[in-house]
């Protein structure tokens, strides 16, 4: 049974509006529950603190294993809700094995280091496996567009490119208290508004609680962060958004540029940043402390100043998606090229706070 056949299942068996209510609320508690453990270092195994170093927005020893605590919380969350989803579950085995084998990798790269060549095969092989059950990129997804057939050959390699795309700049974007976390509450929240709109509960429940796992992570990771996502988290995080985004626009819940559009907050930073450095011959894989937010910290602004306004962009971009879909294609076109207008001025406000914290610097 492939993930439409699993759709149709879950659809046709769908959980009681109760547990559509129960199940997010469970994953919250759980999560923070856990996540409140882990932060204070009270299970040896997994008790991994982030060093600060040179690239650091941070100052002392943090642990980083909250995503255990996001990914635990998931998993529950959705056992409430698995006695009404489906009589079969064969159709989530590969994204399931996907999670498993990206989550286990990572985790060893919280606690001792896997060189980048054998984390991006991981990366690849968990993309290959949710092509495998049924996702692809398989339309242009744009407004008026959105059913445009692309070619068969570029399909799979488009695929596999978004999926390990998403994956890495969900990491990137993880390098100051709150902003991962708070992307995931109102980017998974998003889709669950946009899944239970178009009738599809199974997608809706599943977006929920992911957002819900997450919600009681991030009350740990507010400034002064008490705990870090880590890799096994932030990683997650962004398999899951590229899946579900595919999922959803596969379906027709929505087109995929609304998906894209929900995450973009990330998605054009990140492709921004590693655009720059690729440009001047920067090695794109070391880490460094060039993404807009951390620019802005650098420049002097507090992280709680630069993290309300990520949360404002994040929560606009949100609204606009969901909004988005009952406009005409022409309005549509008009908001994507708003947007596009709104992120070069946030890139124009950058510098100008760079600069502006220069001169202070020098003026002392």
């Amino acid at each position: 049974m492939g993930l439409d056949a699993l759709a149709v299942s879950a659809v046709a068996e769908g959980p009681p509006a109760p547990v559509l209510v129960v199940a997010p609320v469970v994953a919250f508690g759980v999560a923070f529950a856990v996540v409140w453990v882990l932060r204070r270092n009270l299970f040896g195994p997994l008790r991994i603190l982030d060093e600060p170093n040179e690239r650091s927005l941070h100052q002392a020893p943090v642990p980083r294993t909250g995503g255990a605590g996001v990914l635990l919380g998931v998993v529950v969350g959705l056992l409430v809700a698995l006695p009404w989803w489906v009589g079969s579950l064969a159709g989530a085995f590969w994204p399931v094995l996907a999670t498993a084998l990206l989550a286990a990798v990572s985790l060893v790269d919280d606690r001792r280091h896997v060189p980048a060549p054998y984390r991006l095969t991981t990366q690849l092989l968990s993309a290959l496996l949710l092509y495998t059950s049924g996702l692809a990129w398989s339309r242009l997804g744009l407004p008026g567009l959105e059913q445009q057939a692309l070619p068969a050959w570029l399909i799979p390699p488009l695929t596999l490119a978004f999926v390990v795309w998403m994956t890495n700049l969900y990491n990137f974007m993880d390098g100051m208290d709150g902003l991962a976390g708070g992307m995931a509450v109102l980017g998974f929240g998003a889709l669950a508004v946009l899944g239970f709109r178009a009738g599809a509960a199974d997608f809706g429940l599943l977006a929920a609680v992911v957002a819900a796992a997450a919600g009681g992570f991030l009350l740990h990771n507010l400034p002064r962060a008490g705990i870090f996502l880590g890799d096994v988290g932030s990683a997650v995080l962004g398999f899951w958004a590229a899946g579900l985004v595919l999922w959803g626009a596969e379906r027709g819940l929505f087109a995929l540029w609304v998906g894209l559009l929900v995450f973009s907050p990330f998605l054009v930073d990140a492709t921004w940043t590693l655009a720059r450095r690729l440009l001047r011959g920067a090695a794109v894989w070391r880490a460094h402390r060039e993404h807009h937010y951390q620019r802005l910290v650098l420049a002097g602004w507090t992280p709680r100043q630069t993290l309300l306004r990520a949360y404002v962009l994040m929560a606009a971009a949100a609204a606009s998606a969901i909004g988005g879909q009952s406009l005409t294609v022409s309005e549509q076109w008009l908001l994507l090229l708003a947007w596009a207008g709104l992120y070069w001025l946030v890139h124009l406000r950058v510098e100008l706070a760079e600069r502006a914290g220069a001169g202070a610097a020098a003026e002392r």
